[in-house]
């Protein structure tokens, strides 16, 4: 019996576990094309000319440093709710801060939604939905904060890899 364990951030506490006893197709991860790169990295830019805009940062670091322009852009509602792919472009950079700080790296994930850039953990199943995660709690409406989102994907992480060794 295959169990299946995916990370899918879309409730409001952050992180749900599923898993199925159905032949529910296994995820197929690959390693990112230089075509995946180029999206990510031009996601990366318009969130990069965004601040510096606004804020006059001259350049995103890809690390937690980068959380409290990440949380000013949210806060200051520089992009409107229907700006669908700005959000996901801040779920990228997001999704950076999460991998420099987590045993996380970005790969395509195709699953039985398509193909789409995740963040996997390790050599493992279990995947971070990054490129959504702001844009879905926008559209339903709640509030964002990225310093918790960070430590909830580590607490969850923490605790698969407690239970899943």
């Amino acid at each position: 019996m295959k169990v299946l364990i995916l990370i899918a951030l879309s409730s409001g506490m952050g992180l749900l576990f599923s898993q199925s006893n159905q032949a529910a197709p296994e995820p197929k991860f690959t390693e990112l094309s230089l075509q995946d790169k180029a999206r990510l990295d031009q996601q990366r830019v318009l969130v990069a000319a965004a601040a510096k805009q606004r804020y006059g940062i001259s350049a995103l670091s890809r690390t937690k440093k980068d959380l409290p322009i990440l949380q000013r852009l949210i806060d200051d509602k520089v992009f409107k709710k229907s700006q669908t792919y700005e959000w996901q472009s801040l779920g990228v950079v997001f999704g950076d801060v999460l991998a420099s700080e987590l045993p996380l790296r970005w790969v395509m994930i195709t699953d039985e939604y398509g193909t789409d850039p995740t963040l996997r953990f390790k050599n493992t199943s279990i995947n971070i939905n990054a490129l959504t995660m702001l844009s879905k709690r926008v559209e339903r409406d709640e509030s964002v904060d990225v310093f918790s989102l960070l430590q909830t994907n580590r607490e969850a992480l923490s605790d698969a890899q407690k239970r899943f060794r």
